[in-house]
């Protein structure tokens, strides 16, 4: 058995959704490595770093990132198999950035509780929020004008409203 701790940069960048794991974003792995008789098997952590944006507001974002991975790398047989050793080396790079990517969050999120977008004014509503009228019924608009133009009544007051 192997243990191994490395920090490399990722060689292109990873994920191609939301958020990624930019070129050159440190990777720190900790690898150890054991002699089976099938083959060896590889099992470690890798801790990075995504960046993107929020799926609700559109901030940026950018967040870490710890992955698990283990797998069993077989001494070549005359059946193909996902991972071989080939020359008593193992190429991690291919199981390191599908555990990577498959660990990037499909929907992510500035914050647990993120209100989102306005859906009229596009604005992020955590930074809007006061107040605000309802939106008048498009049906009412032209009662509303009416009644702004002769004063009977406030403006902004809902014409459906009977006062009592």
């Amino acid at each position: 058995m192997r243990e191994h701790t490395l920090s490399i940069p990722t060689p292109e960048r990873w994920g191609e959704g939301i958020v990624s794991v930019s070129k050159d974003r440190e990777l720190e792995l900790e690898v150890r490595l054991e002699s089976v008789h099938e083959g060896i098997l590889v099992s470690g952590t890798v801790d990075t770093v995504f960046e993107g944006e929020c799926g609700r507001c559109l901030r940026d974002i950018s967040e870490p990132l710890e992955v698990e991975f283990q797998e069993l790398f077989e001494y070549s047989r005359e059946e193909a198999a996902d991972f071989e050793v080939q020359d008593d080396h193992v190429d991690l790079e291919t199981l390191i950035r599908d555990a990577t990517v498959l660990s990037l969050p499909f929907q992510p999120v500035c914050q647990p509780d993120c209100p989102g977008l306005d859906a009229v004014t596009g604005e992020p509503l955590a930074e809007n929020a006061g107040e605000k009228p309802d939106p008048i019924d498009p049906r009412w608009a032209g009662l509303q004008e009416f009644a702004e133009q002769f004063g009977s009544a406030p403006a902004g007051a809902d014409p459906r409203k009977e006062e009592s």
